[in-house]
């Protein structure tokens, strides 16, 4: 049974607010993760171009007694290097944190807004933002 207007209107802006809200979660944790696992990668290649007389040329004591022009670039070099195998690292990590946290179910789709007595999650999904426990294992391929 379809909604009234004004009620298709609330339940679109809570849906949409859920929506996002749920969005907003996935890319904290995305961000949070990347930065973690990237944190070598930043403090090489930060350290390189710091020193590095081309670029920055910082007067600090470690940067004139241990790090000359050809140490810079060697650490800018094995920045850009590790960056990508962190890269797969960091995405592999925060896939499996999605799919067991299932936060990829949480999002709703918008016909819950236009017709009365639609449920806002189907059964067996067992998202955190869902009823737990049916039993049925939701896969992310077919």
């Amino acid at each position: 049974q379809p909604r009234s207007p004004c009620c298709c209107l609330a339940w679109t802006l809570l849906i949409g607010t859920m929506n996002s809200l749920v969005f907003l979660l996935n890319l904290l944790l995305m961000f949070v993760i990347f930065t973690v696992v990237l944190l070598p990668t930043i403090v090489v290649v930060y350290f390189g171009f710091q020193c590095h007389s081309q670029v920055l040329h910082s007067s600090a004591r470690y940067c004139k007694s241990i790090l000359d022009d050809n140490s810079s670039s060697a650490l800018i070099i094995l920045g850009f290097v590790i960056m990508s195998p962190l890269l797969v690292v960091a995405m592999a990590i925060y896939c499996s944190l999605a799919r067991r946290l299932q936060l990829l179910v949480c999002f709703q789709p918008y016909s819950l807004a236009l017709y009365k007595g639609g449920r806002c999650c189907h059964p067996g999904e067992g998202a955190p933002c869902c009823a737990r426990g049916r039993g049925r294992q939701l896969k992310a391929w077919v």
